[in-house]
């Protein structure tokens, strides 16, 4: 036994130190903040292309996607792949060439040119925060492996509802966070984007083929084969589903569709403005994007991402249907409680020597892919949009490379400050019997998401959309709107006055409870809609004329 987990730690801090080697060597080459940020523009389109798939697919996904398909019992979560496809198309084609036009590093200098600093500054601020705390959830997803690792060492179960249990659950969810997140900033810090995207195509690659060998390996475990997955299945369609109920009738049919998660409409809409707002708004993945060397390149990339997203979220969601048969097949009464690590225990207590190290090298590799782009893009964009225009307007290459880095830093730590909360309420949901079972990391991670990322779509259509529309009072006001409209329609004020000890108020029928899929789109549309209201002033139409420049490769007329 201690042989076998020998090897599998070999594996692991193989890992690890490739992953820093690699960081370290790309360190002695950073110069500037071009270098850092856009590692000069010369990144080839098929290592972008890793790394846009590395950082989708974080460890929330790694281990979610299965646990959607474990507690949906179907590919319902593989429908919002579909809308993925089409919002790339539409990004590519609307968003990539103004970026490259006006030779940002920060998307959100883009609002300045267009609009002024206030929508700049409100944007950027939205993305700073929202990114945060979505990345600091993803972070405690790591944690998993090494709670349940600590529970076979032991030799019992951790019962949260202990509290001596809770504070050692809570201690390992922490170490394991600052672990991860000192590691992915190291080498994050030393060697910018650069280091970024090789250190992603490395762990994309691991991921994949570690999810396809668990795959295998689930498959040839099961007696019967998909004959027998299919069996423990539902009879209905686990493919589709519409959201539409036949015993409902007129707008109240309509409601049932917003209040189911995962359906095709969500697909073909929600999810459309999911993908548009995190791939065409978020300075995270957009960042990468403009690391190629033209307009032409970036459109490959991130056209061909979506594509992979689909056969990728099929083999994660098919683990988790495997899951059910294997279980069914060779029970085990300590499965854990929470649907998201079923996988991570099935790889800790099923899988081979070296093999189990590999798919432990997957949680992390999942895990620091989304976490390092995302540091770059913090700081990148804190740098840009805050530092060098309020605090150093004057600051030189060296100057501006070492602020870079220590925001770097500084957005580490808060991160792992989120991911110790993110922890702490896992622990409380899973002290309490029937809350920790519909605890699901993928929810969590959009809805953070849906709250504000609608209004950051919104505002970017009416700029690159619109040629006379929207200012920076009219922003700020539309951005605002989008965000009530998407709270109401979340239950978020509900939800508030259930935490604050309040009565919970009855939300009339003919206003649904929309599910997270559907937040962003509400919040764009509403966004948008406010935004035109407003023109654009004279002044700020000729500035982003003069300022624009022709694009690298395609698309050179100007915006």
């Amino acid at each position: 036994m201690n042989a076998a987990w020998l090897i599998d730690g070999a594996v692991v801090v193989g890992y690890f130190a490739l992953i820093l080697g690699i960081g370290l060597r790309m360190g002695k080459r950073e110069n500037s903040l071009e270098d850092f940020a856009l590692g000069g523009r010369r990144i080839p389109w098929w290592a972008v292309l890793a790394s846009i798939i590395a950082a989708e697919t974080s460890a929330g996904t790694f281990l979610g996607a299965p646990g959607e398909g474990w507690s949906t019992r179907g590919y319902f979560y593989v429908q919002l792949t579909l809308g993925t496809i089409l919002a790339r198309i539409i990004v590519s084609f609307v968003f990539i060439a103004p970026y490259y036009r006006y030779n940002v590093y920060s998307i959100y200098e883009y609002l300045t040119r267009r609009f002024g600093t206030g929508s700049k500054n409100a944007a950027s601020a939205v993305f700073l925060l929202t990114r945060v705390l979505a990345s600091g959830a993803r972070i405690y997803v790591a944690a998993i492996a090494l709670v349940l690792l600590y529970e076979i060492f032991v030799g019992r179960t951790l019962d949260p509802a202990l509290p001596a249990d809770a504070h050692r659950m809570f201690w390992i969810y922490l170490f394991a966070s600052v672990a991860v997140v000192i590691l992915t900033a190291i080498y994050t810090t030393l060697g910018g984007i650069k280091a970024v995207i090789w250190t992603d195509f490395i762990q994309a690659s691991i991921m994949m083929g570690s999810a396809l060998l668990a795959l295998g390996i689930l498959y040839h475990s099961i007696p019967g084969g998909w004959a027998e997955v299919r069996a423990h299945l539902p009879a209905k369609n686990i493919f589709i589903d519409t959201g539409l109920n036949p015993a409902r009738h007129g707008w109240d049919k309509i409601v049932g569709m917003f209040e189911t998660e995962f359906t095709i409409f969500a697909a073909l809409f929600g999810s459309t403005f999911v993908t548009m707002a995190t791939h065409g708004t978020d300075q995270d993945m957009v960042q990468r994007m403009l690391t190629a060397p033209d307009v032409r390149r970036s459109r490959r990339s991130l056209i061909l991402s979506g594509l992979a997203d689909v056969p990728i979220a099929g083999v994660l969601v098919t683990v988790g249907l495997l899951l059910i048969a294997h279980y069914a097949a060779h029970p085990d009464p300590n499965l854990p409680k929470a649907n998201n690590e079923i996988f991570c225990y099935y790889i800790l207590h099923e899988l081979p020597v070296g093999v189990r190290g590999l798919l432990l090298a997957g949680i992390f590799a999942t895990t620091m892919g989304s976490l390092s782009t995302a540091l770059n893009a913090l700081a990148t964009s804190f740098t840009r949009d805050w530092y060098l225009p309020y605090v150093a307007p004057g600051a030189g290459e060296q100057q501006s490379l070492r602020a870079v880095r220590q925001a770097t830093v500084v957005f580490a730590a808060l991160m792992v400050g989120v991911s110790a909360g993110v922890s702490y309420l896992v622990i409380q949901r899973l002290a309490h019997p029937g809350a920790g079972g519909g605890l699901r990391i993928i929810p969590i991670i959009l809805g953070i998401f849906g709250y504000t990322y609608g209004s950051l779509l919104g505002v970017f259509f009416v700029g690159m959309l619109t040629r006379g529309r929207g200012n920076d009072r009219g922003n700020w006001v539309a951005m605002v709107a989008g965000f009530v409209v998407v709270a109401v329609l979340s239950g978020l004020p509900n939800d508030l006055l259930r935490v604050l000890g309040g009565t919970p108020y009855a939300q009339p029928r003919w206003l649904p409870v929309v599910e997270f899929p559907w937040w962003i789109m509400f919040g764009t549309v509403t966004t948008f809609l406010v935004a035109i209201c407003f023109p654009t002033s004279a002044v700020s139409l000729e500035a982003a004329r003069v300022e624009a420049t022709p694009a690298v490769g395609n698309d050179a007329a100007p915006v």
